[in-house]
């Protein structure tokens, strides 16, 4: 199985895999101001490819809704033409069609070559007890019937749950990472990954490949992709990490890899 993936800029990947096309955290907007109640997030770059130039969206795994970087206006209108929308329990309560999971609840979904289970993981956006502060996140995990497993880590900030999911999933292919080290100045700990936890996410999972995410296009990032890289390098892991150039998909896995 030829599995292919192109990043479109911040959280947002696509995913050929297993016959159907997975949209992480859509973004799509220009660049610009984007409230968040007292706050403004800034985007400082727009998508490398437009919605609209995706063709079919079977799949859109949106690990939360109430944050622009993760989900912002195109995106949301991306939303209704997808063949299926899993997130949140809460978003499920604000966006019609969505179906909420908790988190260890699975899903499954039917693909050309044959069924996948989708699993909502845990994921914590920020230090402990951000929670209240954030919201609720949640990450994926991918089995095909034959295929790589992924895991979609969403905004996760937390190591010890990556160490659980681990334990869960001990044969994770593919992890893709929500990087950057997001900030915010009311909190002095990341809010998602930085690239120290980007390499020991790398080392607990036992991934075979990672594709970092989410570490560009917006002021709050802290950590750059570039820092990430030199990270994995001086762990030694530079052979697991793939940097996928904007806008142009690239294949993952040979034909042969399966689960």
């Amino acid at each position: 199985m030829t599995v292919t993936a192109l990043h479109v800029g911040g959280p947002t990947l696509v995913l050929d895999l297993s016959g159907i096309r997975i949209v992480t955290d859509p973004t799509f907007d220009p660049p610009g101001p984007h409230p968040v109640g007292a706050r403004v997030l800034v985007k400082l770059s727009g998508p490398a490819v437009a919605a609209g130039d995706l063709g079919t969206v079977d799949l859109v795994l949106l690990s939360h809704d109430h944050h622009p970087d993760n989900l912002d206006d195109a995106g949301r209108a991306l939303l209704p033409a997808a063949g299926r929308v899993l997130s949140t329990e809460a978003a499920a309560e604000r966006i019609p069609g969505v179906r909420g999971l908790a988190p260890w609840e699975a899903v499954e979904i039917d693909t050309p070559e044959g069924p996948m289970v989708v699993t909502a993981v845990p994921a914590r956006h920020g230090p402990p007890g951000s929670e209240a502060v954030v919201g609720p996140v949640i990450g994926f995990v991918l089995q095909p019937a034959a295929g790589p497993t992924v895991y979609v880590s969403g905004d996760n900030a937390s190591i010890g749950i990556v160490e659980r999911i681990a334990e869960r999933f001990p044969a994770v292919d593919l992890a893709v990472l929500f990087c950057g080290a997001a900030r915010r100045l009311d909190m002095a700990e990341a809010l998602t990954l930085t690239a120290v936890d980007a390499v020991l996410a790398a080392k607990a999972l036992d991934a075979r490949r990672v594709v970092p995410v989410h570490a560009e296009g917006w002021l709050h990032f802290t950590e750059s992709v570039g820092t990430v890289a030199r990270a994995y390098a001086e762990a030694g892991l530079a052979d697991r990490l793939t940097v996928l150039q904007a806008g142009v998909a690239t294949e993952l896995f040979p034909a042969e890899v399966s689960a």
